[in-house]
């Protein structure tokens, strides 16, 4: 069976492009050589199987097998790995290849890397496959949403050798160059089928990759070559234009730099971007303001449950400057009646989550204001999912989220499952320990349906969920979309 699993995965590197017909054989004997296997025979009269999942099981299974690896899904995640990296190019090929079709054009390089990332295996299509997502309309537009499964939950196993393996400091953090060919540790996830693109932005090396987990169409991280924490500042601004100037056709944006409103890695200076056009990207400016100084750059409030100030440009150094002034204003601003305050006994408050793109021959910067503010009443943070929420999202509001794309914890797909038979049955969510955070909000919006059946339940379900991310973003907003809210924005914009 070790052939034929050989074989089909030789052949699936041949027919995606990883495998030159040239270097065949010599695939074939770095797997036979993964597996402590001297022999090899081709098995003409087996059928090949194309489906790359199947294709691994059955190696990894061959590996617990042969004692080689043990049977958790951590020591399978490393293995698997090691196996495709035996069909990958060498980065300095993959770099060579992207640079020619760049030639071409940013699409053409950008097309071969992504799907290079996932013929790679880099991205598990087989498991991206079991996010759910759906979308919900809103006054804001539509609304993306998505349960995020696609990645693994950790055996006991798993967790057990992770808390006793060596602690190391290299690589520093998941976005580091020293990732590129890594094979892993427990604690520590395999990259030997990852490349990098080089490149460079404001003058100095950053590297371009994908994210593993694409939430949205060609999910790119862009990160600095140095392991140096994440921060707002001017350069911010240039180092968003730069990477836009080179790629047109994706966005890039920044998570904030405080705490409570920033990303979940706030240690390693990166960018998030693609190819997807979210609903805040569509979402209008409602009103166009004009901002001293700045007479020549088209600037509004966009309608978006989070207080964003869009402004355009043929010129991005304009942007640049402007962004920077209204960063700058931002960071020292305070307005007790609004629940503002730059900050509390030394604890800056004031950040902002921008994101670039190109519009035609516009160059455009949306400024989302943010505060992280926090109170006995929300402990968690003022401008953060209100405790009501927390049934279905308890986590920050990062980039993403801010664009219009809920990333929801896995434990959701269970529950909701929980609660459509509860639905079903007439039975009280409150009594099931699993499901009882949710009987409150189950109890509120169930008079709004006269006729739930098998077929429409979960479909009611998702609508509710993608309902309370709505309201979730509203909390996130400094300045609430109501007469009160829009005053106090104003208050802002006429501090610029």
């Amino acid at each position: 069976m070790l052939n034929k699993n050989i074989r089909d995965l030789v052949e699936y590197g041949l027919r995606t492009g990883l495998v030159p017909a040239c270097e065949r054989n010599y695939t074939i004997n770095l797997l036979l050589d993964l597996f402590r296997e001297d022999e090899y025979t081709e098995p003409a009269e087996a059928p090949v199987c194309e489906d790359l999942e199947q294709i691994l099981k059955g190696l990894l299974d061959e590996a617990v097998q042969r004692g080689i690896i043990e049977d958790s899904i951590g020591c399978r995640d490393l293995f698997d790995t090691k196996i495709m990296n035996c069909l990958m190019p060498r980065p300095a090929q993959v770099q060579e290849t992207f640079w020619k079709k760049y030639e071409e054009s940013p699409e053409a390089a950008t097309d071969y890397f992504y799907q290079l990332s996932q013929n790679s295996d880099y991205i598990r299509r087989y498991r991206i496959k079991k996010d759910r997502k759906w979308t919900v309309d809103s006054p804001y537009g539509t609304i993306d949403i998505t349960i995020n499964l696609s990645k693994p939950e950790k055996d006991p196993k798993a967790i057990a050798a992770a808390k006793n393996a060596k602690q190391s400091s290299y690589p520093k953090c998941l976005l580091c160059m020293e990732n590129e060919g890594y094979a892993g540790r427990m604690n520590h996830p395999a990259r030997e089928n990852h490349r990098i693109i080089p490149i460079t932005v404001n003058d100095c090396p950053w590297g371009f990759q994908y994210s593993p987990y694409v939430y949205y169409n060609e999910h790119c991280i862009v990160f600095n070559g140095q392991h140096v924490p994440m921060k707002i500042e001017r350069n911010t601004f240039v180092k968003l234009f730069d990477f836009v100037k080179l790629f047109p056709h994706y966005f890039l944006g920044s998570n904030a730099d405080l705490p409570i409103v920033g990303g979940s890695i706030l240690s390693h200076d990166h960018f998030q971007g693609g190819h997807y056009t979210f609903a805040m990207e569509k979402a209008p400016m409602e009103e166009l303001v004009t901002i001293p100084g700045y007479e020549d750059v088209e600037a509004g409030i966009v309608k978006w449950p989070l207080s964003v100030l869009r402004i355009r440009s043929k010129d991005e150094k304009r942007l640049i400057d402007l962004a920077s002034h209204v960063l700058e204003v931002w960071r020292g601003y305070t307005d007790e009646e609004a629940f503002v305050f730059a900050e509390t006994e030394g604890e800056p408050h004031n950040t902002i989550t921008p994101i670039a793109r190109k519009k035609g021959e516009l160059f455009e910067l949306d400024l989302t204001l943010r505060n992280n503010i926090t109170t006995e009443e929300h402990p968690l943070g003022v401008y953060h999912p209100h405790a009501q929420y927390h049934h279905i999202k308890k986590e920050n509001i990062g980039l993403i989220e801010v664009m219009g794309l809920a990333v929801l914890p896995a434990r959701l797909k269970t529950e909701l499952e929980g609660l459509a038979e509860c639905i079903l049955e007439g039975k009280d969510p409150a009594k099931d320990a699993a499901l009882e955070k949710h009987a409150e909000w189950v109890k509120a919006f169930l008079p709004k349906y006269e006729n739930i059946t098998r077929e429409n339940v979960m479909e009611i379900l998702q609508e509710e969920v993608g309902q309370v991310f709505v309201h979730v973003l509203e909390d996130a907003g400094v300045y609430k979309c109501t007469e009160e809210g829009r005053k106090a924005f104003k208050r802002f914009l006429a501090a610029l």
